[in-house]
């Protein structure tokens, strides 16, 4: 009750605020050209940055009019932070029916979760498996869509310890860090559509167990929801038959000569993760550039991420990169953005590479990769994928296989 009454007085002062000071504005919409970039306005929100929860959670400003948005929340970074620590740190599970779709889509990797129920269990069983989980959000990039939407993408470092058995294995007592990105599609305070990329293999290889034999679990769990029926369609290649891949964007500016930084974004992977211009690294990152990699590797420089591209592209070498969404967030004063980018690498497992042996098997790499962008060139990246997903549909029965155990 106490704490209810406080969410109260919050409230009362946010209104207040608000029309003391009548600094909250419909937020702008701006696209790209392309049709798979969106920016934000950062001048709407109080950004991330290094701010740490405990003065997030004091600021009362409200900046933004948010259509259909509880009134407690003073713009959209506010909300995404706020229901986050909500949620997960306050346990208030309920806030879920709050601020999710009933027939909300979840996207994890290879696989889906559909419903509200859906996401409740699973943040149960994460709580249960992961009792003292603290999400420190480290940013979030977000837009306004014309479509009515918002949309963010969040990252977050977590440290939690495993108190309770989970889909991993029987509870460790280890303590475990890792990093998770989620992107959310938001209508009126509710979310319709939210893709989660978690550091699965960094938590398993820190638990002490073999994530070959987790994954291969992991597949076994999947046979039983697999269906009956042919489930592939055809393969994604980087190369449409006998043609060289597909340079759509090859420059970095716009029509009038001036840095663009959806040009830029596009162009980058276009170039470096489709055709596999690995020597182009030098032309987009600075020399010092820092990428924090999953399983918490940092890698420095044009040579080690060249390195670390060789290895993943070497496991689906004729894979495609597909590019969903490119958000970006201008920071003002300082040439520099930040950048989230959503992307696809689906193709055969057919090489020796980052995910060992080849299996022959077709799989789909998911990830979100967070960028620090700074007088036209790549200073910091963040890329989250989850590799114990990809080791699970490399492990995972053929549908021929599961069809004739029936």
């Amino acid at each position: 009750m106490k704490e209810n009454n406080m969410e109260k007085k919050l409230e009362k002062v946010t209104v207040i605020k608000q029309d003391s000071t009548t600094k909250a504005v419909k937020p702008k919409i701006k696209t790209h050209p392309t049709g798979k970039v969106f920016f934000g306005e950062t001048s709407e929100v109080t950004p991330v940055h290094f701010h740490s929860y405990n003065e997030l959670s004091k600021n009362t400003e409200v900046k933004q009019d948010m259509e259909g948005f509880d009134k407690k929340y003073c713009d959209f970074v506010d909300y995404i932070m706020r229901i986050t620590h909500n949620i997960w740190e306050e346990r208030g599970i309920g806030v879920i029916y709050d601020t999710y779709h009933d027939d909300v889509t979840m996207h994890c990797g290879s696989f889906n979760l559909q419903g509200m129920n859906d996401v409740v269990s699973n943040t149960l069983q994460t709580l249960h498996a992961f009792p003292d989980r603290r999400l420190v959000g480290e940013n979030v990039v977000w837009a306004a869509d014309p479509d009515n939407t918002y949309y963010s993408s969040h990252r977050i470092v977590s440290n939690a310890t495993n108190l309770g058995d989970s889909g991993f294995g029987p509870a460790t007592g280890k303590k475990a860090f890792f990093r998770t990105t989620v992107d959310c599609k938001i209508y009126k305070n509710r979310i319709i559509e939210e893709w989660l990329v978690r550091d699965n293999l960094y938590i398993v290889k820190q638990l002490g167990f073999d994530p070959i034999e987790v994954a291969k679990r992991m597949a076994k769990g999947f046979k039983t929801k697999a269906p009956a029926l042919q489930s592939r369609f055809g393969l994604a290649e980087n190369r449409k038959g006998q043609f060289v891949p597909e340079l759509t964007i090859n420059k970095t500016t716009d029509d009038n000569g001036n840095f663009d930084i959806g040009n830029f974004i596009l162009s980058m992977y276009e170039n470096v993760w489709n055709y596999r211009y690995f020597n182009k690294v030098r032309e987009y990152y600075t020399e010092n550039a820092v990428i924090h990699s999953i399983c918490n590797k940092e890698l420095i420089g044009e040579s080690q991420l060249q390195g670390f591209l060789v290895s993943l592209f070497a496991s689906v070498p004729n894979g495609r990169t597909m590019i969903e969404r490119v958000t970006c967030n201008e920071i003002p004063g300082k040439d520099s953005w930040d950048v989230s980018v959503r992307w696809r690498i689906s193709g055969m497992h057919e090489g020796i590479g980052f995910f060992g042996q080849p299996s022959g098997k077709p799989v789909e790499i998911f990830g979100i990769n967070h960028l620090r962008v700074k007088d036209g060139m790549i200073t910091e990246e963040w890329v989250t994928f989850d590799g114990l997903d990809v080791l699970r549909q490399i492990h995972v029965e053929n549908d021929d296989d599961f069809i004739q155990g029936q």
